[in-house]
């Protein structure tokens, strides 16, 4: 795992390894992208219902409030531990707001040794893959974290919301799912039906249509837990499988594990409702509408009269991939006009998130004894009226 053992000063060798891990994943993100484009924006192209596939017979069994604990999978990296005090920040101001059924929080570290965020952030810590088995793609270790949480932790809630670092509520969350139909984001990317001779390696005939396993990923995914606790395995084991194949590999890329986990749900016969409200994703979706969560995952960049530049460092950008070694910067540079709302606000945010203490070490890791500034891509209007 990055950074596991060494709490030291980062070696070259190590900083150039993790500058390829992350241009490959950011050309994975950007071969999405394109394909976003070209495809035309997915908002447009659905109904105006946020729920865009839910079975008849679950649409009014919910009466009761229903709590889910909230839990992700982080490392013991600088660039994990930023994202992570950042989430539990904005977890912790909107979880007792009118609306959220927001319970317990767990990181669950799977770096194998506690860290010195433990006191800071409720964690349970795991074992990573045994060495060399994810091959780089330290994604693959979170099927295997939640397997081992879900034997060894008490959790109090009946449902689950698995999370990662890079999403932020902006809104009280309710529990979006129904009973024994988990909630899911569909992504415009994963496309089962459009890799059915690949998927077949995993999802026999026998089992039913291709149509079966959801357009989702692992997060952020309401579930209950004890369907969670069935999953998990074999998402863990089709992962890997999926990884030891060169043409799946290939074809999935970075986003590997997330088909790993819509193949093991569908192996279970378990059918996910789809709330595209479930987050959104800048730059690409513009507006903050009704949605719950922003996962700051693609890089925004803008020439400076505020157009997005496809693909190409602007001249003004915001990338978490750019603070491999801590939190952004307090003078990054405000948005240009003509910037839109879901990415505009950086500075105005950081204002009310200036009460964490946080500090980059000369040896890049993470100490609590000075503020962090959070510069990332928000709404002034969103926060304003609940936090300044």
């Amino acid at each position: 795992m990055i950074g596991r053992k060494n709490m030291g000063r980062a070696s070259p060798i190590l900083l150039v390894l993790l500058a390829l891990g992350f241009f490959f994943a950011t050309y994975n993100l950007l071969t999405m992208i394109f394909h976003y484009r070209s495809s035309g924006n997915r908002e447009g192209a659905l109904s105006s219902d946020p729920i865009i596939e839910m079975p008849e017979s679950a649409r009014n069994l919910k009466n009761a409030k229903l709590p889910f604990h909230i839990a992700l999978t982080a490392t013991d990296a600088p660039y994990s531990k930023w994202q992570c005090r950042i989430m539990y920040y904005w977890y912790k101001k909107q979880k007792e707001l009118p609306g959220s059924e927001m319970g317990g929080f767990t990181r669950i570290l799977h770096s194998g040794n506690p860290d010195n965020l433990m006191d800071e952030i409720p964690t349970m810590v795991v074992d990573p893959l045994p060495s060399g088995l994810d091959r780089g793609y330290v994604v693959l270790n979170r099927p295997w974290a939640f397997v081992q949480w879900l034997q060894k932790a008490t959790i109090e809630e009946e449902y689950i919301l698995m999370a990662e670092p890079d999403h932020i509520f902006i809104k009280p969350l309710p529990n979006l799912a129904r009973v024994g139909y988990p909630a899911a984001f569909p992504f415009f990317y994963i496309k089962p039906d459009q890799h059915e001779k690949i998927v077949r390696k995993f999802y026999p005939e026998e089992k039913g249509p291709v149509k079966n396993i959801d357009p989702i990923g692992n997060s952020p995914v309401i579930i209950k837990k004890d369907i969670l606790e069935k999953i998990a395995p074999t998402w863990m084991n089709v992962s890997l499988k999926m990884k030891d194949d060169p043409e799946t590999d290939k074809a999935f890329g970075w986003v590997l594990e997330m088909y790993a986990y819509a193949v093991a749900s569908a192996l279970h016969g378990v059918q996910h409702i789809l709330r595209k409200d479930f987050m959104l994703q800048p730059p690409w979706d513009t507006e903050l509408g009704k949605k719950f969560i922003i996962h700051y995952t693609y890089g925004c960049d803008y020439n400076l009269k505020g157009e997005l530049t496809y693909g190409k460092f602007g001249e003004w950008r915001f990338d978490k991939r750019s603070y491999l070694r801590g939190p952004p910067p307090k003078n990054l540079a405000l948005p240009p006009p003509g910037v839109p709302e879901s990415v505009w606000g950086c500075q105005s945010l950081a204002r009310t998130t200036y009460n964490i203490p946080f500090v980059v070490l000369a040896s890049g890791f993470v100490s609590s004894q000075s503020p962090l500034i959070l510069i990332a891509p928000f709404s002034v209007m969103a926060f304003s009226s609940l936090f300044l």
